[in-house]
């Protein structure tokens, strides 16, 4: 089996570690706001770096088997750079936001960044959604 076999597999594997992160993410993000204890326990947190670590590593899969630059690829840098942000808004809506309305603006933030990274991805456009207008 080459490499490229592996392309269609590593992909399902992206886009569904990219969907269950998310929700994870959300489901958490509503909980801390709702002050529920689960959505900080070592448990989850395991759960959700252990998908996390897994996306990231079906990604560099990705973009081993595409042979591809990221930093050269409009659509993908923007992707990184979203993501980058998504992660520092996220760790402000579940722990270090002070206040709950900050927690409230983060979290939104931070889905919103969520839904154009996916935009991007699909539109395969730095603008994503944004791409046809």
């Amino acid at each position: 089996m080459t490499l490229s076999e592996l392309y269609p597999l590593a992909r399902a594997i992206h886009i569904t570690l990219v969907l269950t992160s998310g929700a994870l993410f959300l489901a958490r993000g509503l909980g801390v706001l709702r002050g529920a204890r689960w959505a900080m326990m070592p448990a989850v947190r395991r759960v959700s770096y252990t998908i996390d670590t897994a996306l990231l590593g079906a990604a560099l899969m990705l973009l081993s088997i595409l042979d591809i630059n990221p930093f050269a690829v409009g659509w993908l840098s923007t992707k990184i750079g979203f993501l980058l942000l998504y992660i520092a808004l996220g760790t402000l809506a579940l722990k270090r936001a002070p206040t709950k309305p900050m927690r409230v603006v983060s979290l939104i933030a931070a889905l919103l960044c969520y839904a154009f990274m996916l935009s991007v991805a699909l539109a395969h456009h730095p603008l994503g959604a944004f791409n046809r207008l």
